[in-house]
C-alpha cells in the first residue's frame, strides 16, 4: 500500500461491517450498496438536531496529509463531502451548518440546502462558535469534525441517539485524546490537542462508543491508509483514485 492508501493490485483492503441495509464496505475496498447511505428522510429526528461542521479551506488545510497542490486540495474537499454527506443523511440539509471560507465548497453545499456560515478566520474553535451562534434557540446541538470519509449516517444518528439531547457529551476520536463530536444545548469548543480531556473537563459524559467509522478522522497519510482499510465515501475513493461501483451517488441531493 503507498503513502496516500492505494493497495497494489489483487490485494484486500476492505472489510465487510453491516448485515442491516447499510452500505458495505466489500474486500475490494468498495461500496456494495452506496445508494443507501443517503436519504431524502433524516436518520436522527428525535431531537432535532443541528449539526455545525467547520472545515478548513481546502486550499490550505490538510497539510501533513500530501504536498500542497491540487492532489492535497482535492483530498481536503472530497474529506469534507463525504462527511458533510453522512451528515445530510442523518439529520437533513436544513439542520446542517458548514463553516468555511471555502468558495467552491460553500457554493456546492448551498445548492443541496446546507447552511454556510463564513469561518471568521481565526482558527477552529473560532469557527465553531460562528456556527454555533447562527443556531435557533432550543434544538440540540453538535459539532462534528469535517474529516471523516468513512463516516455513515447510521453511525452518526446511532451517536446522536446514545448522547441524547438532555446532557452533555462527547465522543472521542479512535486514538482517545481527541474528540472527534461533541453535542448538548450548551457547547462551549475545546477542539484541538487534547480537546477530549478538555471537553471531559467542561462537565461533559464522555461516550466511548464502538462506531470506527465515526471516530477515524483524517490529518496524515497513516491515517488515509487506515480510512482504506475501513472502507471510504465515494468522493474520498475518487480523489484517491479508487473504483467507485456503479449506483447511486452517495453525495446529497435533498434539502432535507
Amino acid at each position: 500500500m503507498d503513502l496516500l492508501g492505494r493497495a497494489p493490485p489483487g490485494a484486500s483492503v476492505g472489510i465487510s461491517l453491516s448485515t442491516d441495509g447499510r452500505a458495505v464496505e466489500t474486500t475490494g475496498g468498495g461500496w456494495e450498496n452506496p445508494g443507501t447511505m443517503l436519504t431524502a428522510t433524516p436518520r436522527a429526528p428525535a431531537c432535532n438536531w443541528h449539526v455545525v461542521v467547520p472545515v478548513k479551506d481546502t486550499r490550505h488545510g490538510k497539510s501533513r496529509l500530501a504536498p500542497a497542490g491540487a492532489l492535497r486540495t482535492r483530498l481536503s474537499r472530497a474529506l469534507a463531502d463525504d462527511t458533510l454527506s453522512a451528515v445530510v443523511a442523518a439529520v437533513g440539509a436544513a439542520r446542517t451548518w458548514l463553516v468555511t471560507a471555502d468558495t467552491g465548497l460553500s457554493e456546492h453545499w448551498t445548492d443541496v440546502g446546507v447552511h454556510v456560515v463564513p469561518d471568521p478566520g481565526r482558527g477552529l474553535n473560532a469557527a465553531i462558535r460562528a456556527g454555533l451562534a447562527q443556531l435557533p434557540e432550543g434544538p440540540a446541538r453538535a459539532v462534528l469534525l469535517g474529516d471523516l470519509p468513512c463516516l455513515t449516517p447510521d453511525d452518526l444518528a446511532a451517536a446522536l441517539g446514545t448522547g441524547g439531547c438532555a446532557g452533555e457529551w462527547f465522543v472521542p476520536d479512535e486514538e482517545g485524546s481527541g474528540t472527534v463530536l461533541r453535542g448538548g444545548r450548551v457547547i462551549v469548543p475545546e477542539f484541538g490537542a487534547h480537546s477530549a480531556a478538555a471537553h471531559a473537563g467542561q462537565g461533559a459524559a464522555r461516550l466511548e462508543l464502538d462506531l470506527p467509522r465515526l471516530r477515524h478522522d483524517v490529518d496524515d497519510p497513516q491515517s488515509l491508509a487506515a480510512a482504506v482499510r475501513l472502507g471510504l465515501g465515494p468522493a474520498t475513493r475518487v480523489a484517491l483514485g479508487l473504483a467507485v461501483p456503479p449506483g447511486p451517488d452517495h453525495r446529497a441531493t435533498s434539502t432535507g
